[in-house]
């Protein structure tokens, strides 16, 4: 089954079905070309899921597409992005 990610301008998040958030990826511009990928959160129901791992590959795509280069504060995703 694939996640129903919903974009916002400086987050995407899964929603569950009355609309609170269960995870969440939050992005803000430090420049012109830049982002920084600082917080992601997860509910405890969905932990193991791999929802993280997700949520950082929606983050990049969205990000890349858009031609902004991504650093990473958020230490989950620093790792991931690094390991990529």
């Amino acid at each position: 089954m694939k996640n129903k990610f919903i974009t916002e301008q400086n987050k995407i998040f899964l929603p569950d079905e009355k609309w609170n958030t269960i995870a969440e990826i939050d992005f803000q511009k430090i420049n012109n070309t830049t982002y920084d990928i600082y917080h992601t959160f997860v509910d405890e129901s969905m932990r193991w899921q791999w929802i993280a791992d997700e949520l950082v590959n929606e983050a990049k795509k969205y990000l890349t597409r858009q031609w902004y280069s991504i650093v990473a504060t958020c230490p989950f995703a620093k790792k991931k992005i690094k390991d990529q």
